[in-house]
Parts: structure tokens; C-alpha cells; sequence
């Protein structure tokens, strides 16, 4: 019993400490204007766009973004698109495994048409362009299938990711970063992985690169660090709205 209780301490200490970075991390983003957004959302699209993991990728899952506080998108969905990609994009839903150990809601990647269907997307409640729940049984998808679209043999080469923050373990050197609290990219990359295992594909493990304004990167201790628990997936890499690309370093 004595061991339960300090898991659970363990992890409301966790959880209080990544709402503290929250917190602050979205009233420095607040004080960020629309013209500096959008002049780092380009930085990263161009670093992105001759970036060698982006180039070979032939299917890659990009966030698309909410108006304010973020990398805005919309241009690396487009490129992506233009240059022949397979671009799927995030779409929660309940989760049809009912369990108290499991999410209530998850997350699956589907797959874009073409260039309109992008463009015909609705906003949703917080502004973001999102997939019509009605048309996901026509597309191609990660957790889905069997289909004509093949989606049980769908994985993909490349994951762009939103974060609230990142920074550099300075003892271990992983990329670490802090979502919204939901949980749903960690729980995706697992299953993600988990398939990669059973259709024999795991040599080549999905590649996971956060895009992220300059301001959302910790990069002294006064600034404070990310906190991470055993669910929270490390970074291949990340891109930054300065144009810098940060990788893992050796561990101490």
C-alpha cells in the first residue's frame, strides 16, 4: 500500500509541475505578437523544407495549429501536399477499448486527400482546421483497415509535433517536451510502435521532430526544465523559429 501512495504522490508532484511550466510558458507566449509568430512559423518552414529526415519522408503526420501560441503550419501542410507526400493529420476520438486503465479519448492520423480537401476543413472550437468525423471511415488511417486504402499496413516515416515546451536533459542529453496534458501523442506513438513491431517494420522506427517558437525552448536553469514521467516520449530533434535544429546530445 505504502508503494501506491507514493506513485501517487510521485505523480500529482509530476502533474503540479508540469502545469506550473504551463502556466508560465502561456503567459510568455502571450506577450508574443501575430507578425512574430508568422516570421518564425516561416523561419521553420524553410529549415523544414530542405531538412534531409523531411525530404526522404514519404508519409508524415503534421499538427495543424491553433491561431495563436504556436508554428503555424498551414505552409509545410501545403508543401507537403505539393511535393507528393502522404500527409495525415491528427483526429481524436473516443477510444472503442473501454477501460479505467486506458484514455477516454485517443488519437489517430489520417490522411489528407489532396491540396481542396485541406482547404475545406472546419475550424473547431479552439480555431483548429479539423477533419469532418463523417468522412474518416472513407480515408486512409493509421488505426484503421482493413480497407482499400490498406490502412492495417499504414505507418509512418516522420511525426511534426506541437509541444507547450522542450528542453535538453542536461544529464542525459534526450530532447524532452511538454504537451497539454492530454497525453494523446505519447499513447499514439506507443501503439504506433507496437505496430511497427507486429508488421515487422521496427528497424525503422518513426522519426519524432517537435517545431516550436524560439520561446518555447528552456534553454538555462533559471527558465526551469521539462518535467517527464516514464509515458513521455523523447524527441529525435526539434526545430526552433531561429532556424536552429536541436538533437540529442551524448549522455554524461
Amino acid at each position: 500500500m505504502s508503494g501506491m501512495v507514493e506513485d501517487a504522490f510521485a505523480m500529482a508532484s509530476l502533474n503540479a509541475a508540469k502545469q506550473q511550466i504551463r502556466s508560465a510558458m502561456k503567459h510568455k507566449l502571450g506577450a508574443l505578437s501575430h507578425e512574430a509568430v508568422k516570421s518564425q512559423s516561416s523561419v521553420v518552414f524553410n529549415t523544414l523544407r530542405n531538412f534531409k529526415p523531411y525530404v526522404d519522408a514519404k508519409r508524415v503526420s503534421v499538427f495543424l495549429s491553433m491561431p495563436t501560441g504556436e508554428i503555424q503550419t498551414d505552409g509545410i501542410v501545403r508543401h507537403a501536399l505539393e511535393s507528393g507526400k502522404e500527409v495525415f493529420i491528427p483526429y481524436l476520438h473516443k477510444n472503442p477499448l473501454a477501460s479505467p486503465n486506458l484514455p477516454a479519448r485517443v488519437m489517430d492520423m489520417v490522411r489528407l486527400r489532396d491540396l481542396h480537401d485541406y482547404e475545406s476543413l472546419q475550424p473547431d472550437r479552439w480555431g483548429i482546421p479539423s477533419i469532418d468525423p463523417a468522412t474518416v471511415h472513407e480515408r486512409q488511417r493509421v488505426f484503421g483497415g482493413p480497407d482499400a486504402h490498406h490502412s492495417d499496413q499504414t505507418l509512418l516515416d516522420l511525426i511534426l509535433m506541437p509541444g507547450v515546451a522542450f528542453d535538453i536533459d542536461p544529464e542525459a542529453g534526450a530532447i524532452r517536451r511538454l504537451g497539454h496534458g492530454k497525453g494523446f501523442y505519447d499513447y499514439f506513438i506507443n501503439r504506433h510502435n507496437q505496430k511497427s513491431v507486429e508488421l515487422g517494420k521496427q528497424e525503422t522506427p518513426v522519426l519524432l521532430y517537435g517545431l516550436a517558437l524560439s520561446e518555447q525552448f528552456l534553454s538555462s536553469p533559471s527558465e526551469g526544465s521539462v518535467p517527464v514521467g516514464r509515458h513521455d516520449q523523447p524527441l529525435d530533434g526539434l526545430i526552433l523559429g531561429n532556424g536552429e535544429i536541436k538533437s540529442p546530445r551524448a549522455p554524461k
